[in-house]
């Protein structure tokens, strides 16, 4: 089954040639042909805009893991043929991502769950002196909770972004000038907008005034190329799923001193020099928060991925993303009742974004509007308030909004068919009848079924209030 798509942009020279930059993916990912179930009958190729939450793997990422899928053992101590293989992929995946993020020799690589995994083991991390910690934590209010509940635990403060981001940077330099912050706490690009921070000045205001800098890179790092050394940034975190990479593990990046100094972050095995019945000699290196098995198969295929996109030309990357941005981005605005959102007045969408697009459309619940996609034009897209909850209430979308996210393995057809979707709802409404079913809207009567293997049919899984990590 096919929808018929009508382009919302006046055609012209420079239209066809953005356009035609994102007709096809950057890159192949796994899954890229699946053929949603419609609930009005037939199947349609799955338009996934839903990267900003868990990215596909890259195909050449799923092709590597099978490569060493078999050799997958115990690493460090196994003295084993395949256990000597699995610790020098895992040993070796360090280097590949302290080398794509640009890191400084020294610089600890750290795997972790995730993001918000990788930032509660630096709020561990921070310097104490004689039982007391030193200094306090700044944040911004537009932060993913993975970058504002770990402060909350420790000193801390945080700040209200202004509408402009000359105007923030102005906030954090006033509260850096108070003086007593150890760690300025920021994200690269906004989870919930796409728009990016400019790192670079923060991090050299950071230091200014004795702090150090982390960064967030959730999303940015599977959008922009990252340099820390470059940008003198202190310490970085972001994880894999969301850089075509399955298996969940995360990674913190940055200098040892604190970190071979903090609180381990799990005890257990590997973490330690010598244990005894009434104390403990904790080692140092990445190892002290390593505890216990590591995710070798998911460390693996994080490198990897970062390997593919270190090799994409960087001018054709920013242009197919900035393409499926622009188009539509424009096309919802020219949609009545459609309002995009974002939280700086002099953000230069094409530069300052990565691809993530956040809009409402009046009259409807988000959640409603995301169900009638999926269901209706077989589009994934992500609602809600995004885990940003203060950001959210401030953008005056208490309730939430709609986010489309995309990324290397996208094509403008992805905005197309999420655009003829939005103009039909708007022109005639639901096509079908809707109710909520564990918080969540789901089609009335939905007799669509998942593969034989998935254990739940559609409506009957309960809703996670905030998985985007």
């Amino acid at each position: 089954m096919t929808t018929a798509i009508v382009s919302p942009i006046a055609p012209n020279a420079v239209v066809f040639e953005r356009q035609a930059a994102a007709a096809a993916p950057l890159a192949a990912v796994t899954g890229a042909e699946i053929q949603a179930p419609l609930i009005t009958g037939g199947h349609i190729r799955y338009a996934n805009l839903d990267y900003g939450a868990s990215a596909p793997a890259l195909s050449l990422v799923s092709a590597y893991l099978n490569e060493i899928l078999p050799f997958y053992a115990s690493v460090h101590r196994g003295a084993g043929y395949a256990s000597q293989i699995s610790t020098s992929v895992y040993e070796n995946a360090r280097d590949i991502v302290r080398g794509f993020v640009g890191g400084r020799p020294d610089d600890s690589v750290i795997f972790t769950r995730n993001t918000t995994d990788s930032l509660n083991l630096l709020a561990g991390c921070l310097p104490v002196v004689d039982g007391r910690p030193v200094g306090e934590v700044l944040y911004l209010d537009i932060e993913h909770h993975a970058n504002l509940l770990p402060w909350q635990g420790v000193p801390h403060r945080s700040i209200v972004a202004a509408d402009t981001i000359a105007g923030t940077v102005d906030s954090v330099r006033a509260e850096l000038e108070q003086g007593g912050v150890s760690l300025l706490a920021v994200t690269g690009a906004s989870n919930v907008t796409g728009e990016i921070l400019p790192v670079r000045a923060l991090a050299a205001l950071a230091h200014q005034h004795g702090a150090r800098i982390v960064v967030d890179a959730a999303q940015l790092a599977p959008h922009r190329r990252v340099d820390i050394a470059a940008d003198d940034v202190d310490y970085l975190a972001f994880s894999g799923h969301k850089l075509y990479a399955p298996f969940g593990a995360g990674v913190l990046v940055g200098r040892p001193d604190w970190l071979d100094a903090g609180t381990p972050h799990l005890a257990g095995g590997g973490a330690v020099k010598e244990a005894r019945l009434d104390g403990v000699s904790w080692a140092t290196g990445p190892a002290r928060h390593e505890g216990g098995s590591p995710n070798v198969l998911g460390a693996a295929t994080l490198a990897r991925a970062t390997q593919v996109i270190a090799g994409l030309d960087q001018d054709r990357w920013h242009a197919h993303e900035s393409a499926i941005r622009s188009y539509l981005v424009d096309g919802l605005q020219q949609i009545d009742g459609v309002t995009v959102h974002q939280i700086f007045k002099d953000t230069n969408p094409d530069t300052d974004t990565i691809g993530v697009v956040n809009f409402s459309v009046a009259g409807y619940d988000a959640g409603l509007v995301a169900a009638y996609l999926s269901a209706e034009h077989g589009v994934g897209l992500r609602d809600g308030r995004f885990c940003a909850h203060p950001l959210l209430k401030r953008l005056g979308l208490p309730s939430g909004s709609l986010r489309a996210s995309f990324g290397v393995g996208s094509r403008l057809e992805d905005a197309q068919r999420l655009l003829a979707g939005i103009e039909k709802l708007r022109r005639d409404g639901l096509g079908w009848d809707y109710v909520v079913d564990a918080g969540r809207w789901v089609p009335a009567n939905d007799t669509r079924t998942y593969p034989h293997w998935a254990p739940n049919t559609p409506g009957t899984a309960g809703a996670a209030p905030c998985t985007d990590d």
